[in-house]
């Protein structure tokens, strides 16, 4: 049995902003075509009924042509957001290895992202120096910024 990891999806409430949020902030790239689905197909495999949804799909950086993406979907119809915490159950949050931490976070806050700590160093036995901060893209979703020296 073969398995490679694809893709990571956030649902969003406004997907053509959260998506340029990420190509301007953490150089992720469109990769075409936009998607504009519905149909008996789409409800069937997602369970959700009358699933209608847009979005893209971005490439994320570091990965050349053929890595993982980041799946940015607005559903027409949606269920309401939780308030983000780090020790929510569920997908706690996206990590991005950087070469300068707080340098990105500018570039997060500049965005619309936001801090949802502070920038922190701890080393870690065996491994290394880690300095990162957690953070919220501007709809609230959990990112992890990181350093390792």
């Amino acid at each position: 049995m073969k398995i490679k990891y694809a893709h990571t999806n956030i649902v969003a409430k406004d997907w053509q902003s959260l998506a340029k949020f990420y190509q301007e902030a953490l150089g992720c790239v469109p990769v075409p075509p936009q998607r504009q689905q519905a149909g008996e197909w789409l409800e069937r495999g997602t369970g959700v009924p009358g699933a209608s949804l847009r979005g893209v799909h971005l490439r994320l950086p570091g990965y050349g042509e053929s890595g993982p993406t980041l799946e940015i979907y607005q559903y027409e119809h949606m269920e309401d957001k939780l308030t983000p915490a780090a020790n929510r159950q569920g997908l706690g949050h996206l990590a991005f290895l950087v070469d300068n931490v707080s340098a990105v976070r500018e570039n997060i806050l500049q965005y619309g992202g936001h801090d949802l700590g502070r920038i922190s160093e701890a080393k870690v036995a065996g491994v290394g120096t880690i300095t990162f901060i957690y953070m919220t893209d501007p709809e609230g979703n959990i990112l992890e910024i990181q350093h390792w020296a």
